[in-house]
C-alpha cells in the first residue's frame, strides 16, 4: 500500500486542484493513516491491540476501511471494476471526515465522558451504522449515475457528521 503511489502523480496535481481541491489532502490525509498503521504494527504484534492509545486504535480501524473497502478491487464485480474518479473522491472525503471527526471526539473528550474507539463503534457500528455505510460505500454501482452517486455520498457524509454530533451530546 505504501509503495503503489504513481511516479506521475505532481503531473497530475492541476488536474486533480481543477477535479476537487480538496482531492491531493484526502490522499495525503489517507497516505499517513497508512503509514502510521505499518508503524504501528511491530507494536500490536509485541504488546497487542489493547495497549494502544485511543488514537492509534482509531488509526488501526481507518487503515483497515483504506485498505479492505477503498484500496482493495473486485475487477468482476459490476460496481468495483471501474471507478469513477467523482466516486472515489467522495469515497476519501468520508473516510477522512470520519477519521477527522473521530479523532477530534478522541482527543476533546472530557474526562469523566471519555470517547474510545469502543465507544465509537458501540454508537456508530452495526449493519446500519455509519461504519458500516462507510465500509459499504463502494457497492454504489456508477452505472446508477454521478448525480444518484453523489447524492448517496454526500448524504451519508452528513450521516458522519451527524453521528458525532449526537455522540457529543
Amino acid at each position: 500500500w505504501l509503495i503503489s503511489s504513481p511516479k506521475y502523480a505532481r503531473a497530475l496535481e492541476p488536474f486533480y486542484q481543477e477535479f476537487d481541491p480538496e482531492f491531493i489532502g484526502f490522499r495525503t490525509k489517507m497516505k499517513e493513516i497508512l503509514q502510521t498503521e505499518d508503524d504501528l504494527t511491530e507494536i500490536v504484534q509485541l504488546v497487542g491491540k489493547d495497549s494502544l492509545a485511543e488514537s492509534d486504535k482509531l488509526v488501526l480501524e481507518v487503515a483497515k476501511i483504506i485498505k479492505d473497502d477503498f484500496l482493495a478491487q473486485n475487477g468482476f464485480s459490476s460496481y468495483d471494476k471501474m471507478c469513477p474518479f467523482y466516486k472515489s473522491v467522495f469515497m476519501m472525503r468520508n473516510i477522512v471526515t470520519f477519521y477527522s471527526l473521530a479523532i477530534k471526539a478522541i482527543e476533546n473528550a472530557s474526562a469523566e465522558k471519555k470517547i474510545t474507539m469502543n465507544t465509537i463503534k458501540d454508537a456508530m457500528g452495526g449493519s446500519t451504522g455509519v461504519i458500516y455505510k462507510i465500509s459499504s460505500m463502494k457497492f454504489l454501482e456508477p452505472s446508477a449515475g454521478e448525480e444518484a452517486n453523489r447524492e448517496a455520498l454526500t448524504k451519508l457524509n452528513e450521516e458522519i457528521h451527524a453521528a458525532f454530533r449526537s455522540l457529543d451530546d
